[in-house]
């Protein structure tokens, strides 16, 4: 079964409010942006309940019972948007439970509620299997139903205005103001701050409340705004970060002598005021790599004998290739690079240095003679004798002495008989 041809209107039933006495004129201005979401979040609720009730209906489609389901949920969202208040204050008491106040989060909880009411017995079971070809399904009709213009849009924001202003409480997404005359009434409708506006910049075409007119142009991406770093262009919001990473002339880059030691990033536009104002390092840092072995301040002094010679050639030079080019054309006309020796002080200072430590080493040797002179000495103390040893060498001692006697005596009677003789 084909959905009908021709739309009826669905109003929701509305609930007689207090009366007052005279005439009353009220605004029905709404936040757009909001009904507009509400809007379009009815239309999924609507053909999931239906494909849910015909889930495994061999006689029955979703098209079959989209006007019928389409007037339940119509007078079941009113009827629970007039009893949120009553609801709100009731859950606020749990502790458990989360309330937003946020008209379309608190219809959206009213849909899910009704579609899930219409799910049968089949539709619970398979939509735990089939949730997949479920999901596909609700798309299809959706367009299904978009297509042949069932519920349009502008009927579905008239429900969506009444729902709303049931669940705004606090008035912050339409205006509640009362007037006693339609002039007044007319009066106010170009001042209220729930007109709708459309927006001013060039290709958008955003329609929203005239209070979210800020909200809406600090973020629209068609507003012309000046560059965000600060060049002299203005241009769309859509377009600012490709041309901050292209074009713009304020970008930050490296240095060109960034892979030989200068770390500084400048913007675009100043590349060659820093390489100016920076030639001497930039001379430095070429000839560290030229000349590897070779102290800062030879360096530095030819750095500024390269100068002398010629500063316009060199500040010409716009990278490292070609300054580099030019340093070793003009070295060649210098001559060798000049170089202070130290090598002969730190000669000096090293033998000074050797010629302390031998002299440290050599009370160590005199040490060494003066142990081996104590251990000599050592050697060399007499022993204590005992008694016995003491009256053996007195005997020996005597017998030595007579013996000596004795033989000076017999030398005596040798002689003796030789001057008889004479």
């Amino acid at each position: 079964m084909d959905l009908p041809a021709i739309d009826v209107e669905v109003v929701p039933e509305k609930f007689e409010d207090v009366k007052v006495e005279g005439p009353s004129f009220p605004c029905d201005l709404f936040d757009t942006e909001v009904v507009h979401k509400i809007a379009q979040a009815l239309l999924p609720g609507l053909a999931s309940a239906c494909v849910d009730n015909t889930t495994g209906g061999l006689f029955r489609s979703p098209a079959s019972v989209a006007v019928d389901i389409r007037k339940e949920m119509v007078e079941h969202l009113t009827q629970r948007s007039h009893s949120f208040v009553a609801e709100s204050v009731i859950l606020e008491g749990s502790a458990d439970t989360e309330v937003s106040e946020h008209p379309f989060d608190i219809i959206s909880d009213f849909v899910d509620d009704f579609a899930s009411s219409k799910r049968n017995l089949f539709s619970r079971v398979s939509g735990w299997l089939l949730s997949e070809r479920r999901e596909d399904r609700i798309d299809d009709f959706v367009q299904e139903m978009e297509i042949n213009g069932f519920w349009l849009l502008d009927r579905r924001e008239a429900v969506a205005q009444t729902l709303l202003k049931n669940v705004d409480f606090k008035n912050a997404f339409h205006c509640n103001m009362n007037f006693g005359s339609a002039e007044e009434l007319d009066e106010h409708n170009p001042n209220c701050g729930f007109r709708s506006i459309n927006c001013m910049n060039e290709g958008c075409n955003s329609s929203f409340c005239a209070a979210h007119m800020e909200k809406h142009d600090s973020i629209c991406p068609f507003k012309i705004i000046p560059c965000e770093q600060h060049c002299s262009e203005s241009l769309m919001r859509r377009e600012m970060d490709r041309h901050c990473i292209t074009v713009c002339p304020m970008k930050l880059v490296n240095c060109h002598f960034y892979s030989i030691g200068c770390q500084s990033t400048v913007p675009h536009c100043m590349v060659e005021q820093h390489q100016s104002d920076n030639l001497d390092s930039h001379l430095l840092y070429v000839l560290q790599v030229t000349h590897k072995d070779v102290s800062a301040e030879d360096l530095k002094r030819r750095v500024e004998q390269l100068k002398e010679l010629s500063p316009i050639e060199l500040a010409e030079a716009k990278n490292v290739r070609s300054l580099t080019s030019k340093v070793k054309n003009l070295e060649s006309t210098l001559g060798p690079l000049e170089v202070t020796v130290p090598k002969t002080e730190n000669k000096e200072n090293t033998e000074t240095e050797n010629n302390e430590n031998t002299e440290v080493t050599v009370p160590k040797i005199e040490n060494k003679e003066n142990t081996e002179t104590e251990n000599k000495r050592n050697r060399e103390v007499i022993v204590p004798k005992t008694e016995n040893e003491e009256s053996k060498e007195n005997t020996e001692t005597e017998n030595k002495e007579n013996t000596e006697i004795n033989v000076s005596e017999t030398e005596n009677k040798e002689h003796i008989p030789v001057e008889a003789e004479h």
